[in-house]
């Protein structure tokens, strides 16, 4: 597993190359459904990557991660997903929520195994 400065690094990283890609190919992006629908796809995936960013900014400097760090990401994203086009708001929007399920469904997993170690020692 990585120490959070190098998955805050590797976070930024990927985040500034979805950005770029998106942008870059959001005339094509925009120019049918299903197209669009994947253009909120993958503002969803920067929904998770500024999460993972923030989450990791937040470790580090010591404090709690709770629902400011899903609300900024989440704006961040959709403000991305509003430059390709109205629809892509609307399926980054929902793409999101299922990828905040199932890492909080991950995260608790993990939480749960590892507090099962401790009390075992």
């Amino acid at each position: 597993m990585a120490s959070p400065g190098r998955s805050m690094l590797y976070s930024l990283l990927l985040f500034i190359i979805i950005l770029s890609l998106l942008e870059m190919y959001r005339g094509a992006l925009a120019s049918s459904e299903v197209l669009t629908i994947a253009g909120g796809l993958i503002s969803s995936l920067l929904f998770v990557v500024m999460l993972t960013f923030i989450g990791n900014y937040q470790e580090s400097c010591g404090s709690r991660t709770g629902w400011g760090a899903v609300i900024l990401a989440e704006s961040i994203a959709l403000i991305a997903a509003s430059t390709v086009h109205r629809v892509c708001i609307t399926t980054c929007f929902l793409f999101s929520a299922g990828f905040l399920y199932e890492i909080n469904k991950l995260s608790t997993l993990m939480f749960i195994k590892g507090e099962a170690k401790t009390k075992r020692h």
